[in-house]
């Protein structure tokens, strides 16, 4: 059975290199400026080929969908974790912060919704500093009733959810997890 491909609507922006790669201001590769993104949706690592005398701030929403790109002429490649630039790196953990708030309903539901992995590991201890003992107490609160919010979970629980969320991508995006709960391995 063939895998169905994933593709990304929107992307955020890590860094723009209008000249395209450099080392010591020498020019590798000109004539394509180069923009580093992360999907929106999959946390797909993205290199892409700008349109002529566009700019990009980081952080930028940009449409790299398959119908009409204001910014974008094309999707070059997927990446990974060690071909983003420097500037990149410095800036995924904002930008996925930024991810994580503006889509907020998704990541909460995954505490309403996760289920057990296998009969010796639950989704839930997958997270950073989430352990049996905090799975155990994630599960009985949210029997009482469903959570509404990253607030409401800090209130609950006493985790702040979000950063553990953003802590996980990261994991994902920079490791060989072996379980990816919110990024789609290439």
């Amino acid at each position: 059975m063939r895998k169905q491909r994933i593709y990304e609507d929107y992307a955020y922006v890590l860094d723009h290199l209008p000249q395209g790669y450099t080392l010591d201001f020498k020019v590798i590769r000109r004539g394509e400026s180069i923009v580093q993104v992360i999907g929106e949706n999959y946390f797909i690592l993205l290199e892409l080929i700008a349109k002529p005398e566009v700019t990009f701030s980081a952080g930028e929403k940009v449409y790299i969908g398959k119908e009409r790109r204001d910014k974008i002429s094309r999707v070059k490649r997927r990446i990974g974790y060690n071909d983003l630039t420097s500037i990149a790196r410095d800036n995924l953990p904002t930008i996925i912060e930024k991810i994580v708030e503006v889509n907020e309903k998704r990541f909460v539901n995954f505490f309403n919704e996760a289920e057990a992995i296998t009969t010796r590991l639950h989704a839930l201890e997958l997270l950073p500093k989430i352990g049996k003992k905090l799975m155990w107490l994630i599960i009985e609160e949210r029997k009482r009733g469903s959570f509404r919010s990253f607030q409401d979970i800090k209130e609950r629980i006493g985790i702040d959810a979000k950063k553990i969320v953003v802590e996980r991508i990261l994991k994902e995006i920079s490791g060989d997890e072996k379980y990816c709960l919110f990024v789609k391995k290439v």
